[in-house]
């Protein structure tokens, strides 16, 4: 069996959208603000130098979203070791590089982690009580927190499926440049299938809100993948993603705090 995770890595940086890398960069340059200093001061500097390189910015203080973010959960966590901010960095590195044989290499849960830190920054916003850190965001250690990790990755790779189908059936070209683009990642022929599969279905945003019941840090990752896989640019996308939103519990405030910082 293909590991979810990479499949939902693969997948969002093939590029659903002509905007999706752009927000991708976005919620990792600060929601599109001037490059930040994003990750400097974790794990004693390191990775977050080297992602302040990527991303162009300087000096040695925690700026933007994602580094304010990051400290917020790792005390939650026990620390930042127990982050998963290598597969962030890998992520940074392959939108940055250009593609190709760096977004080959970025296949580490990166997607996954990236949407944790803008959901639990986002439910603070919203004043939402008690925020727990989506498994996600977490170092996963332990088979079960693997597999957690995995079930909830083919949760948001199935809302952005979901929301692609929101004003109609995916276009036949496009299906074929996504499942092209996933050979070139080195993705195997079942993960290739599976991905056929499911945009061959039909849409299920009950069970997108089932899934999410009880869990706003799901709810709020399920609405960031669909902002990641719509241009949101028609009435029926508009339409969707609002009553999204209300079903899967979330208020305006976590709502707005994604889309901006995904500036859509």
């Amino acid at each position: 069996m293909f590991n979810m995770s990479d499949l939902l890595d693969a997948f969002t940086q093939s590029g659903m959208t002509k905007s999706t890398d752009q927000r991708m960069k976005n919620a990792l340059s600060a929601g599109g603000k001037a490059p930040e200093s994003l990750l400097s001061g974790l794990s004693g500097g390191g990775l977050g130098d080297a992602l302040s390189k990527m991303l162009g910015g300087g000096g040695s203080g925690i700026g933007g979203m994602l580094g304010n973010v990051l400290n917020d959960a790792g005390r939650k966590v026990g620390g930042n070791r127990n982050l998963a901010v290598g597969g962030i960095g890998a992520l940074a590195g392959a939108l940055l590089g250009g593609g190709g044989r760096s977004i080959r290499g970025a296949l580490g849960g990166g997607v996954m982690a990236l949407l944790g830190a803008m959901a639990f920054s986002a439910l603070k916003k919203g004043d939402q009580q008690d925020v727990q850190v989506p498994v996600g965001l977490q170092e996963a250690k332990t088979p079960a927190e693997k597999e957690a990790v995995d079930r909830e990755a083919g949760l948001i790779f199935q809302a952005m499926i979901n929301a692609a189908k929101a004003d109609g059936q995916i276009d036949k070209d496009e299906v074929n440049r996504i499942v092209g683009k996933l050979g070139e990642m080195g993705m195997a022929k079942e993960a290739q299938d599976y991905v056929l599969a499911e945009m061959h279905k039909p849409m299920d945003t009950d069970a997108l809100v089932n899934a999410a019941a009880g869990r706003s840090e799901l709810a709020a990752q399920l609405y960031a993948a669909s902002l990641l896989a719509i241009e949101v640019d028609t009435p029926a996308e508009k339409s969707y993603l609002k009553s999204f939103g209300e079903r899967l519990g979330l208020n305006s405030a976590t709502t707005s705090a994604l889309e901006e910082v995904l500036n859509v």
